[in-house]
C-alpha cells in the first residue's frame, strides 16, 4: 500500500478497516489508578482489565479479528480426531509456507517446550539474534544455554539501521568454533526481536545465516510469531524485495529454515500456535510430544474455532494493506514522541512503541528497575497499561545475583486493528506530560519474587512515596480531568 498523502500536509496513518463491533472502555480517576497499581504490586500484569483504559501490555491474543475470521469460526468441526478444521488449516499452511508437516500446539511457548525437549541437551548452546523470555527459560530448563549474537547496532537505542535484528555472522562463526558444532543444538532466528524493540532482520541476513548452518550441518529454526511485521519491513526496506509479493517473501524465508514455529496469538490474529517443517525425520521426533503435552495431532490443545480463525488470519497476513497497519501506527507514535524529546527506540519497529527507560528515568539505577517504575508511573497518570522489558524480565543467575538487561524498555504494544488515532494521541499526550515530570518517578523493590519468569506475577513496592507526589503534580495540572 502506498502512503496516503493529505492535502493539509499532515502525516498520519489511515485505518484501512471500519469498526463494526465495539467494546466499552473505562477510565478510572487518577486516585483510583494509584490504588489499583499498588494493589497489583506495581506489576501491570496483575491489573484487572476493567481498570485499564488502553491495554498496550501486549499484542498477544488481543488483536481484533476480521468479519471473515468471525464467520469462519461458525463452520468449525469439533471432531476429536480427523477434524476437517485441521485439514483446512493444514492446507492453508501448505499453500502459504510450502511446508508438508504441521504440528498444532496451544500457543508459542508450547512449541518452544517441544523444540527444547527434542533438540536441547545438557551442555549444548543455542545461538540466536536475541532471546525471548520463555524461549530462554525452556532452553535453560533442558540443560542448555544461549548466545545472543545480534549485530551491535541492535542494542543501540537511536539508530537508522533498517534491520537491527540481523544476526552477526562473524559472531555466529565464533560461537560455532568456540563450542564445537556438535554442541550447537540449533541456530534460532526470531522474526522481529521482541525484547529489543521489535526490530526485523533482512532476507539477505537469513540467507547468510542459512549458508553458515549448511556449512556446519546445523539446524536453522525460525520463530515466526512476529513474522507479519518483519515481512512488512523487508518489503519496505530491502531493495531486492521491493517487487516481491508478501507471499513470495514469506515462502523464501520459510524455505531457508528447517523448522518454523509461531504463536498464533500474534501471527494470524487468533490463538494457538504450531510447528511447520518439510523434514519428516524432524516431524516424527516432535510428533509424540504433541500428543503427550498438547492433545491429539488434529487439534494440539487449540480450539477448533480459533483454528478456523487462524486459517483466515494467515491468508490475511499475505495482504500488505493488513500487515502494514500495526507498523504504520507504531511509526506515528514513535515519531511524535521523538519530536517531543521523549527517548524512544529508533527506527520504529514492530509490535509496539518502545520507550527507553534508561534515559527517561536516568536518575534511577537498574537495581531499582527503571522500566518497571516507568510502567507503573504511566498507568497512574494515564490508565495506559504497558509492559516492562528490562531487568525485571530477566532472572537472577545461579548464585542469586541480579542480571541487568542490555536495555530498559517500556513496551507499549499496538494490537492490530484495535486502537483509534485519537487514543494513540491521548497516550502520546500523557507520556509527554510524564516526561516533563520524570524527576518525580522513583524506583521499585521486590516484596514477592518468583524464581522463574518473575515479571509475570512478582510484586513490588515503591522505594519512597514518589507515587503520591506524582498524583499531586498531575492534579495541579489537570484539576478536573480523569
Amino acid at each position: 500500500m502506498g502512503r496516503i498523502k493529505f492535502f493539509s500536509g499532515e502525516n498520519i496513518p489511515l485505518e484501512m478497516h471500519k469498526v463494526r463491533i465495539v467494546q466499552k472502555l473505562n477510565l478510572p480517576c487518577i486516585e483510583d489508578r494509584l490504588k489499583f497499581m499498588q494493589e497489583a504490586g506495581n506489576n501491570t500484569f496483575l491489573l484487572n482489565n476493567r481498570d485499564v483504559f488502553m491495554d498496550m501490555l501486549t499484542d498477544s491474543g488481543v488483536n481484533a479479528m476480521s468479519d471473515n475470521q468471525q464467520s469462519a469460526m461458525l463452520i468449525a468441526d469439533d471432531s476429536y480426531a480427523g477434524s476437517e478444521t485441521f485439514t483446512r488449516l493444514e492446507k492453508t499452511l501448505e499453500d502459504i509456507f510450502q511446508t508438508k508437516y504441521f504440528l498444532p500446539a496451544h500457543q508459542g511457548r508450547a512449541c518452544e517446550n517441544i523444540l527444547a525437549q527434542v533438540f536441547v541437551e545438557k551442555g549444548t548452546v543455542v545461538p540466536m539474534n536475541y532471546h525471548f523470555t520463555t524461549t530462554m527459560a525452556h532452553i535453560v530448563l533442558n540443560g542448555g544455554s544461549i548466545e545472543e549474537i545480534v549485530i551491535d547496532e541492535g542494542i543501540k537505542v537511536t539508530s537508522k539501521h533498517p534491520f537491527k535484528g540481523n544476526m552477526d555472522l562473524y559472531k555466529l562463526k565464533a560461537v560455532i568454533k568456540s563450542y564445537g558444532k556438535e554442541k550447537v543444538a540449533f541456530v534460532r532466528m526470531e522474526a522481529g526481536t521482541n525484547l529489543i524493540g521489535g526490530q526485523p532482520f533482512s532476507l539477505q541476513n537469513l540467507k547468510d545465516v542459512k549458508k553458515i548452518c549448511e556449512e556446519n550441518n546445523l539446524l536453522l529454526i525460525l520463530d515466526a510469531s512476529l513474522l507479519s511485521d518483519n515481512l512488512h519491513f523487508i518489503k519496505q526496506r530491502e531493495e531486492a524485495c521491493k517487487n516481491m509479493s508478501i507471499k513470495e517473501i514469506t515462502q523464501e524465508m520459510i524455505a531457508l529454515c528447517d523448522v518454523t514455529y509461531f504463536s498464533a496469538r500474534k501471527l494470524g490474529f487468533s490463538r494457538g500456535g504450531g510447528i511447520c517443517t518439510n523434514n519428516k525425520d524432524l516431524y516424527m521426533k516432535m510428533r509424540e510430544l504433541v500428543t503427550l503435552y498438547e492433545g491429539f495431532l488434529t487439534y494440539g490443545g487449540m480450539s477448533v474455532r480459533e483454528m478456523e480463525a487462524l486459517r483466515i488470519g494467515l491468508e490475511e497476513t499475505m495482504d500488505e494493506d493488513i500487515i502494514s497497519q500495526g507498523p504504520l501506527f507504531i511509526e506515528y507514535m514513535v515519531n511524535e514522541l521523538d519530536k517531543k524529546g521523549v527517548p524512544v527506540i529508533t527506527p520504529a519497529g514492530g509490535l509496539g512503541c518502545h520507550i527507553n527507560a534508561m534515559e527517561f528515568v536516568k536518575h534511577l539505577p537498574q537495581s531499582q528497575y527503571p522500566a518497571g517504575a516507568l510502567a507503573s508511573a504511566l498507568y497512574i497518570v494515564s490508565g495506559v497499561r504497558g509492559m516492562e522489558r528490562g531487568s525485571l524480565s530477566e532472572q537472577r543467575d545461579a548464585n542469586g545475583n541480579e542480571v541487568f538487561s542490555n536495555m530498559e524498555l517500556l513496551r507499549l504494544a499496538m494490537p492490530r486493528r484495535v486502537f483509534t488515532l485519537s487514543q494513540v494521541k491521548y497516550a502520546i499526550d500523557r507520556i509527554e506530560w510524564l516526561y516533563k515530570n520524570r524527576e518525580l518517578i522513583g524506583g521499585l523493590k521486590f516484596v514477592e519474587e518468583p524464581k522463574t519468569l518473575r515479571f509475570f506475577f512478582g510484586r513490588l513496592e515503591a522505594t519512597t512515596n514518589w507515587q503520591d507526589e506524582l498524583v499531586k503534580a498531575f492534579r495541579k495540572d489537570f484539576p478536573d480531568s480523569l
